[in-house]
């Protein structure tokens, strides 16, 4: 089994990958335990059931990968509508690196696992809801910041991050259905479009808004 202790890491790993290129339906505790190279009987010592094992593995996704991202993201030294461009931008980027990786465009692993059991397993929708939420955050603030700046219409920054969030994450979806990145090409252009972006920025670092998805 090799060292226990990052036996319940690779669980982690294994879980979320599994998960997320198959569904949580089909893939079995005995399945985790043969990509983690842990036995199962290791399992159980760390993780009382697979519900357990894939709360266990969106935390680490998030303090892991998700939240380093998005603080770099959103940084309050970029521009506001700089945060969200890029934070749009690299879900097409990123869909089409896994397609030309794995040969399929999955989606998002949350959002996938989210709408395939957040009604039937409490504690992993609890977990899939409490990320999303946290992610929503950012785009908030962002927002926010936007409309402080004068370079959005007044708006709802709560109302006008869950507007952005629900057209995004449909779009991924969309994406992992088709199989396709082709839905995320010009998520920036119909984000700017709802949050009723005054006028394009100007310089380098924002090219104007008719070529942003170039």
């Amino acid at each position: 089994m090799g060292r226990t202790s990052d036996a319940d890491e690779r669980l982690m790993t294994a879980a979320r990958d599994l998960i997320w290129e198959e569904s949580y339906g089909s893939v079995t505790i005995d399945d985790i335990c043969k990509r983690a190279g842990v036995k199962k009987g290791s399992f159980y010592y760390f993780f009382e059931s697979k519900a357990a094992l894939a709360v266990a593995a969106l935390e680490k996704l998030w303090i892991d990968d998700w939240k380093p991202k998005m603080d770099a993201r959103f940084s309050p030294s970029v521009e506001p509508l700089e945060r969200i461009r890029g934070f749009l931008e690299a879900h097409y980027t990123s869909q089409c690196q896994m397609q030309k990786n794995k040969g399929k465009a999955l989606g998002c692993p949350v959002c996938s696992l989210g709408s395939e059991i957040s009604t039937r397993e409490v504690d992993v929708g609890a977990k899939v809801r409490q990320i999303m939420a946290r992610r929503r955050k950012y785009l908030e603030s962002a927002i926010r910041d936007a409309m402080a700046d004068g370079v959005i219409e007044p708006c709802d920054p709560f109302q006008k991050a869950m507007a952005l969030s629900c057209m995004m994450e449909g779009a991924v979806s969309q994406a992992r259905i088709m199989n396709d990145p082709e839905p995320l090409r010009n998520l920036v252009t119909i984000g700017f479009d709802l949050l009723r972006v005054k006028t394009p920025q100007a310089g380098p670092s924002s090219p104007p808004l008719a070529s942003i998805t170039n």
